[in-house]
């Protein structure tokens, strides 16, 4: 793979800078009464190609059933912005949020889809799912 290290005139941050630590897990007062879907959505999410340093552009939809525990927002929010100067290919940012999510959420179902704006003529749309296991 190509390096464009020498082009770079700003700092790209490493995966390793996100953290879960101010997601806020809430209880899910329902929890044995009814399950739900929650969709959220955060369309000015951004983060750099990791081998360029530009600027992607996209909105990370988020979508799950909880079981016992559902995600304070302004926590998410603070969570997404990590995201901001950090390098990471469209496919691994999806995994990275939900792989996140899950360990902090332990959701019944969940679906992570980044839908990217286009770059060169193309567009991309990266969807992870998890389901729990019985």
């Amino acid at each position: 793979m190509k390096s464009y290290d020498h082009t770079l005139r700003y700092t790209v941050d490493k995966p390793e800078v996100v953290t879960t630590d101010m997601l806020d897990p809430i209880e899910y007062a329902y929890q044995s009464k009814r399950d739900i879907v929650i969709t959220i959505s955060q369309p000015e999410f951004t983060s750099v190609c990791p081998m360029t340093g530009l600027p992607d552009f996209g909105t990370i939809n988020i979508r799950y059933t909880p079981d016992q525990f559902i995600v304070e927002l302004k926590s998410l929010k603070y969570y997404l912005l990590q995201f901001r100067n950090v390098g990471m290919f469209y496919e691994h940012v999806s995994n990275r949020i939900l792989d996140d999510l899950v360990t902090v959420l332990k959701p019944k179902f969940m679906e992570v889809t980044g839908d990217f704006t286009s770059r060169g003529g193309l567009t991309t749309n990266v969807c992870a799912r998890y389901e729990a296991t019985s």
